[in-house]
Order: structure tokens, then C-alpha cells, then sequence
């Protein structure tokens, strides 16, 4: 595990060398807010993070429902009963291990880590521009059909799940990279992910966090690039089908 700070903002890294999986603690005044839920064996390492602080974990919000996001939530809520559960109303479906597509939905398989068994019942589902402590929820389908990423209105550090990915390149979500492929082949609609890059984008992020990779310091530079990177190839693609 390796937890690294930017501002209010901690990033607890899990098999950061191998196969990075992230999640983050947002410091408020007198609490903690949890971003994502990593994988099973997480919860120690969590906790040890937040006793680090010196604050309480009251608030846990999910990017989104991939395992790898919600990997430790049941176990999480086992120890943190009267922590709260955000996530996204469409990714509530997927929480629950429903691939289901809603009406209106492009017809494209949800790909990915969908949990079946995950016990924990989300406390609060999210709109767009919903406020959790300092965050401010953005939706970014395109990953999954409820992905969602959060502002720190703060200090404008962008918490962005899988929406973009660090570890093997910057990447829009569903742009396959040959070092870290795995974010791409859980893509369910790489157009949406695209559009979804760009809103991101205009929010002119102060740091870029995201699931797989390092933070990115003033990252306006490397999002745009993979913007460009991801809209070239994408456009290409769709022209050889």
C-alpha cells in the first residue's frame, strides 16, 4: 500500500508497482469521505489510512460498480456501520448485479466486473451537481452507464474513477493501451467515454485522480492529449467496421 497527498486529498494505492488499484480520502474539518472501495483485501489497509489522518471515514461514495471499486465495501461497512453509501442511481442498478440497460441506452453489453454479491444497499443515489461534504458529483457515463467523478470545489481536484486511466498511459476510458489494457476492456461505450472526457476536461481540473495510476498535477496538457489521442483512433476505428 502507498498513500500519497495532494492538498486534501489521499490517494491509498494498492499493488502500485503490479496492477494499481486506487482509492481516495478527501479530508473535510472533521471527517473523512472515502472515494471507491478498491479491492477485497483493502479494508486494513483503508483504515490504516484514515487512523493516519486522524480522522473518521463518514461518508463512503463509489465511482462506480466494477469490483475493483466496491472490492472492500461489505467489509468496510461491517466496521463502519453508520458510514453513509453514495453512488450513482444508474450504477445502483449495476451495485446490485443487474447488466440490464436501461430505455434509451445504447444497446452495447456492460462489460467488466459487475459484483453479484455484494451485500451493502447504497444510502443516498446521486444526481448530477449533488453535493457530498466538499464534492460535487459529475456524471461521465461511458465506463458504465453510471460512472461518476467528483469535484473538490475546493481546491478543483478531480476524483474520476475510470474515466480516464494513468497506469500504462494517459487514456481516455475504452483507448486501449497495451501496457494496461484492462480499463478498455471494461469499457461499455467508448463514444459516451470520449464525451464524457471532454465535459471532464472543461471543468479545468487542478489534479487529475483516477483508478488506475498516479495523480497528474496540473493535468489540463495530458487530458487534452489523450482527448485528441482517443477521438483520432476511435474515429478511425469506426471507419474500418
Amino acid at each position: 500500500m502507498k498513500i500519497t497527498q495532494s492538498g486534501f486529498l489521499y490517494q491509498v494505492a494498492f499493488m502500485p508497482r503490479f496492477f494499481p488499484v486506487n482509492c481516495y480520502l478527501v479530508e473535510e474539518e472533521n471527517e473523512l469521505t472515502l472515494v471507491d472501495a478498491a479491492l477485497p483485501f483493502s479494508v486494513k489497509g483503508i483504515l490504516e489510512a484514515a487512523a493516519r489522518i486522524g480522522k473518521p471515514i463518514t461518508r463512503i461514495v463509489l465511482t462506480h460498480a466494477h469490483g475493483d471499486h466496491v472490492g472492500a465495501l461489505d467489509g468496510l461497512k461491517n466496521v463502519l456501520p453508520q458510514a453513509k453509501v453514495y453512488i450513482s442511481r444508474r450504477d445502483a442498478k449495476l451495485l446490485a448485479g443487474s447488466k440490464e440497460l436501461e430505455a434509451g441506452e445504447p444497446n452495447l453489453p456492460i462489460k467488466g466486473d459487475v459484483p453479484k454479491s455484494v451485500r451493502t444497499k447504497p444510502d443516498v443515489l446521486l444526481e448530477e451537481g449533488d453535493r457530498i461534504g466538499s464534492l460535487q458529483a459529475i456524471t461521465a457515463p461511458g465506463h458504465t452507464p453510471g460512472l461518476m467523478a467528483f469535484l473538490d470545489v475546493r481546491s478543483r481536484a478531480l476524483i474520476a474513477g475510470d474515466a480516464f486511466q494513468v497506469r500504462g498511459g494517459v487514456a481516455v476510458s475504452g483507448l486501449m493501451k497495451l501496457w494496461f489494457p484492462f480499463p478498455a476492456m471494461a469499457t461499455w461505450n467508448k463514444e459516451l467515454s470520449l464525451e464524457s472526457a471532454r465535459k471532464l476536461r472543461g471543468l479545468a481540473p487542478s489534479v487529475l485522480a483516477v483508478g488506475h495510476g498516479m495523480m497528474i498535477e496540473q493535468p489540463l496538457a495530458a487530458m487534452d492529449r489523450a482527448i485528441e489521442e482517443a477521438a483520432r483512433k476511435f474515429q478511425l476505428a469506426a471507419a474500418n467496421v
